[in-house]
């Protein structure tokens, strides 16, 4: 489950695989749920740089680690967004809550 994610300082980068599926979806909930509790983490970003198909789960995940990062004060960003991930998150309207960049994001 570890190679999902990376820790820097309040940062949690989640290395989105190729397929975010149901199964990885809820892997990837569990492991940045417990990470979010235990390291005092302010952000929460979704690497997209390997993703090429993302299903409503997908959708579902990021928007409760959205819930969780807003009610403790937190944000939650996405990158590296090809056309089709970013086709998906405009249709779903995640757009609307999330800041998403096609390429790094930069403080």
């Amino acid at each position: 489950m570890e190679e999902f994610f990376k820790v820097n300082g309040t940062d949690l980068t989640v290395l989105v695989p190729p397929e975010l599926d149901h199964y990885n979806a809820e892997k990837i909930k569990k492991g940045s749920d417990r990470l979010i509790q235990s390291s005092n983490i302010r952000r929460v970003i979704f690497d997209f740089r390997k993703t090429h198909f993302m299903d409503s789960s997908g959708i579902g995940m990021i928007m409760g680690r959205y819930k969780n990062m807003r009610f403790m004060g937190g944000a939650v960003i996405a990158v590296h967004v090809n056309d089709r991930i970013q086709r998906i998150l405009t249709l779903s309207g995640v757009y609307k809550v999330i800041d998403i960049y096609e390429g790094n994001y930069s403080d």
